[in-house]
């Protein structure tokens, strides 16, 4: 589980990195100004869909269901679901995007209700939007096929398939906007060519295992009928976490102009180590549980559970403080050049704060739910989410005049910690999870190094370095600082064992070579 959880996390680094060179260059070109806030809110549409159809309830329902298939009854009958599950969701998604592009300016009057006082922002944000929509068809199919790799513990190309995202959004920048009207339209066609290749290396991927399949006409079989009583909840469940993502773009769009493009900037810094910490651990963590509560190992499940709370903690922590303590030196290294200003990056250092102090809990959220989806529950993390949706969007209308572009940020890691908490309390209170000795050891130790790290950034960042704009040595520093001061108490402290990673190191290397 943990080398499947170093591979997702080693390509989706590659990812994020990536997607800083493109939102440094997005940020250098549009800064916070009305194109920047369209283009930000036309994206969000078809990533909305993206997490709600590919990678939030379909692979909450189908990874866990093919993982069973093939372990229980081979390789054949899961190529046969898998056939019957493409055939659905291309249909499925064929009807959205058709629908899409046809009501598109009545879909944005509801979630950018701020864009309409102001005609031409209102009218960017549509046509940029109607030409990306096409984007979710063709990255949802490659979240399915994703789900098949995963099934079979094949990681690398499902993970590697964001990067193409970057890739060909990049491209379009340097080689297409010369011949758009703004870069925003290049932006766009980018986004959508990219789904196309993701669709084309996943495909390649699968065919390389072995599983060859063509598409059938559509059929809802038992299986399939299955498969959707467990995503009926589970996509109720999604649509609600994206539903708080939505809400963040109803009030960003109603806070002053740029907040929706300040707002962006925290979460792309926020999602790097969300992405490569949390996300790898839960795609990683899912197929392993459900094998082993398919096998009736159900002390195995828990220790993997266990093993899983205590990585993502071990480094979601630290990055959680560098974010809340350093944002503001981040946000200078990273975008303060071009359109985007020294005042734009303290505003979003603001909003990247309240972001990070819900880091961790966000990687729990993914690390937690895979207890319930692995024992064909997707009801009890759809009622948790459900509250937690009430819960963000009270917080939202309560911070929303006196904090600005904090307040979403703010309310969403507020909401969040209380979801996982339910989550937490749930698995324990069922039997399905408790700390074994081992986290019972590890996990107070790792909090209590993170409290040296925070201490040695405040300390460092008040009184070493100067007043204004930080530059990369400065930022070099405090990376420094808290890499010593956490690291090095962890270890003395015996918080985690540095020796099983390095043992995990030295597999991969000598399996590549």
């Amino acid at each position: 589980m943990i080398r499947g959880a170093f591979t997702v996390g080693a390509w989706t680094m590659a990812s994020r990195i990536l997607g800083f060179v493109r939102d440094i260059m997005i940020a250098f070109v549009l800064g916070t100004g009305p194109v920047a806030d369209a283009f930000f809110v036309a994206l969000r549409l078809p990533n909305l869909f993206r997490r709600l159809f590919g990678e939030g309830a379909f692979n909450a329902a189908f990874v866990p269901s093919i993982a069973t298939v093939l372990h229980q009854e081979g390789m054949e009958a899961a190529t046969n679901f898998a056939e019957e599950a493409t055939a659905v969701m291309a249909f499925w998604l064929g009807g959205i995007t058709i629908l899409g592009e046809i009501f598109m300016p009545w879909v944005l009057y509801v979630l950018a209700p701020g864009f309409t006082g102001n005609g031409g922002r209102f009218d960017l944000a549509v046509a940029l939007t109607r030409i990306m929509f096409p984007y979710l068809f063709f990255v949802c199919l490659t979240a399915l096929f994703s789900g098949v790799l995963n099934a079979m513990s094949r990681f690398a190309a499902a993970a590697a398939a964001p990067v193409l995202f970057n890739v060909f959004s990049i491209a379009s920048m340097l080689w297409l906007a010369p011949y758009t009207a703004n870069p925003g339209f290049a932006l766009a066609w980018g986004v959508t060519v990219s789904g196309i290749a993701q669709l084309a290396l996943v495909v390649w991927a699968i065919r390389r295992a072995g599983m060859r399949f063509t598409m059938p006409r559509l059929r809802f079989t038992p299986r399939i009928r299955t498969l959707f009583r467990r995503m009926a909840p589970a996509l109720v469940g999604a649509g609600v976490t994206q539903l708080n993502v939505s809400i963040d773009i109803i009030i960003g769009t109603l806070l002053p102009a740029g907040s929706v493009s300040i707002l962006y900037y925290a979460d792309r810094v926020n999602q790097l180590p969300l992405g490569v910490i949390a996300t790898a651990a839960g795609t990683a963590l899912l197929p392993a549980v459900t094998k082993h509560i398919a096998l009736g190992q159900t002390e195995e499940a828990n220790t993997a559970l266990n093993r899983a709370l205590e990585s993502v903690l071990m480094l979601t922590l630290p990055a959680a403080i560098g974010l809340a303590v350093a944002g503001k030196p981040v946000m200078d290294v990273l975008f303060v050049r071009g359109a985007f200003t020294e005042h734009n990056a303290i505003l979003a250092a603001h909003s990247l704060a309240a972001f990070a102090i819900g880091l961790p809990v966000f990687a729990l959220i993914k690390v937690f739910t895979p207890g319930f989806y692995a024992r064909g529950d997707t009801v009890t993390p759809l009622k948790i989410g459900v509250a937690a949706v009430a819960l963000n969007l009270g917080l939202n209308l309560l911070f929303m005049h006196p904090l600005k572009a904090v307040g979403p940020a703010l309310a969403t890691s507020l909401s969040s910690a209380f979801n996982a908490t339910l989550l937490v309390w749930l698995l324990r209170r069922r039997a399905h999870f408790g700390l074994d000795a081992l986290s019972r050891h590890r996990v107070p130790r790792i909090l209590l190094a993170g409290a040296v790290m925070a201490a040695a950034l405040y300390a460092t960042g008040r009184w070493v370095l100067p007043a204004g704009k930080s530059n990369i040595p400065e930022f070099l520093l405090l990376v420094l600082v808290g890499g010593v001061f956490y690291f090095g108490p962890g270890i003395l402290l015996r918080a985690f064992e540095l020796d099983e990673i390095l043992r995990i190191l030295r597999r991969r290397r000598a399996k590549a070579a």
